[in-house]
């Protein structure tokens, strides 16, 4: 299962030398992985009215090549792996046909008061 996320790279998110600052990757890659959530159906405001979240435990990035200032960008999500209590996804961030960033990302379900819990049946459906 492949998503796919478009960013537009805006001012704000670039440093002082006109590049994309190292930690709005991080921020691009959870927009996408929210939107993905979404695609399958999964509410993440009634999740937490229910007292359970998504937690990130976590992220191994690698930094390939700048993004910058006004740059159409295109945020590549696939399902790595999957058990009953965690899954793991290969985010990928491009430009074009460009690699600029790529990280392997490790989430499980928690309740609010930090007890981890099975992931929901929607996203362990998936490992078929």
């Amino acid at each position: 299962m492949t998503h796919r996320f478009p960013v537009q790279v805006y001012y704000e998110d670039t440093d002082m030398a006109g590049i994309v600052y190292h930690a709005n990757y991080l921020r691009y890659i959870e927009r996408a992985r929210s939107d993905w959530v979404s695609s399958l159906g999964l509410d993440q405001n009634a999740m937490r009215d229910d007292g359970l979240v998504f937690v990130v435990r976590r992220i191994e990035a690698d930094y390939l090549a700048p993004a910058r200032f006004e740059d159409r960008l295109e945020v590549v999500t696939e399902l790595s792996s999957v058990s009953r209590v965690k899954m793991g996804l290969t985010q990928s961030v491009f430009r074009g046909e460009q690699l600029l960033f790529k990280a392997e990302v490790t989430a499980v379900c928690m309740t609010m008061a930090g007890r981890p819990v099975g992931l929901p049946a929607k996203i362990c459906a998936l490992r078929a």
